[in-house]
């Protein structure tokens, strides 16, 4: 099981103080947060894709890179590739090198992302973003399994013996995840391939998003990959730690009644319906392990700690915290009876080591 957090690089105004980080404060301090996650032991970082303020991680690549060389262990990954308005060639070469770079720790989430713009500034119809993931996924995943690729489709102009470089590292290509919401297209797509599914299931009820979950590891059986058991699942969360309760709710419900995203939502009420935690250690702890019980055993859990204004040194706190008292008590519970046959999150190393044992037994 891995634990790891996400940033999505919004930049907003503390309601607190009403200062607002400038971008070249808010991209520092999501490497900050990276090492920050290194330094307490969790296993993933991953930053979103964004084109449009108040975001600022319009680059993953370039941010992921930087913090490769000021890490060593922890895995960096996107949270958000946009496969729809993205071509897929610079997808397959930009990550390649990351992966090289930064000596096999890179993962994907391909995703549609939240800003509809983003389609036409790209030169691409949003009308037509489920036909642009599959498509433009089909691409990247030959581009990164075959040597010459002959491609023509419907989104880009046709490649006639092309070959991606750099190869991938190892000639095994970065794990990736699909990513999604609300779209059963989706689901069928990662389990086609095999892939990881990832439900960032922050801001809705979780009922929603078992329907998902359960489609996807029904299909990944079905394209006969191993069991609904065996697929590989990634979940999205939110928290917010202080030693008791009643002071989390107090710190935090400022950001939260200022964040547009929860619409006028009551926090309580969001607390109780969604995955967002706000409270002691001990809560956390608990509606974290309440996940298994709804979605069954999983791979990866992801997340958010310094959305919504959140300021850097108050999610440097958090994370301390769970780290000394959340994520031991994580780690040891979730491992007590998880079935032999469950799959471990992947890493570069397992995958290139399944590579070879299937390549021995042939």
């Amino acid at each position: 099981m891995q634990f790891g957090i996400f940033s999505i690089g919004d930049v907003g105004r503390d309601p607190n103080t009403g200062r607002a980080p400038s971008e070249h404060e808010r991209i520092k301090a999501m490497v900050a947060l990276a090492e920050k996650a290194e330094e307490i032991g969790l296993d993933v970082f991953a930053t979103g894709e964004h084109h449009n303020p108040p975001f600022v991680p319009s680059s993953p690549t370039t941010l992921l890179g930087h913090i490769a060389a000021r890490t060593q262990r922890i895995i960096l990954s996107t949270a958000t590739t946009l496969i729809t308005t993205n071509d897929p060639v610079k997808i397959a070469e930009d990550y390649a090198m990351l992966q090289h770079l930064a000596d096999g720790r890179v993962d994907l989430m391909m995703g549609r992302g939240n800003t509809a713009p983003v389609y036409p500034w790209f030169g691409k119809d949003i009308r037509q973003g489920i036909p642009l993931a599959v498509e433009n996924y089909a691409l990247l995943h030959r581009l990164w399994r075959e040597e010459s690729v002959d491609w023509e489709g419907r989104f880009r102009t046709p490649l006639q013996s092309f070959t991606a470089t750099p190869r991938p590292l190892d000639g095994v290509p970065p794990f990736v995840w699909h990513g999604s919401i609300r779209s059963p297209e989706i689901a069928e797509q990662a389990a086609y391939y095999g892939d990881g599914f990832f439900a960032n299931h922050i801001f809705w009820p979780k009922e929603h998003f078992v329907r998902l979950v359960n489609l996807y590891r029904e299909r990944y059986a079905h394209h006969g990959h191993g069991a609904p058991e065996q697929a590989v699942v990634g979940l999205g969360g939110q928290f917010f730690l202080r030693k008791n309760s009643q002071d989390a709710v107090r710190e935090f419900r400022p950001y939260f009644d200022n964040a547009p995203l929860y619409g006028g939502a009551r926090l309580e009420d969001f607390m109780e319906q969604t995955p967002l935690s706000v409270g002691s250690p001990q809560e956390v702890i608990d509606k974290t392990l309440g996940f298994r019980e709804t979605f069954g055993d999983y791979q990866r859990q992801l997340f958010i700690v310094d959305a919504h204004s959140i300021p850097l040194k108050t999610a440097l706190e958090q994370l301390d915290l769970f780290g000394e008292e959340v994520l031991p008590v994580l780690r040891k519970e979730f491992a007590a009876g998880r079935p032999a046959d469950a799959p471990a999150g992947p890493t570069h190393a397992e995958r290139v080591a399944r590579r070879d044992r299937e390549r021995a037994a042939q």
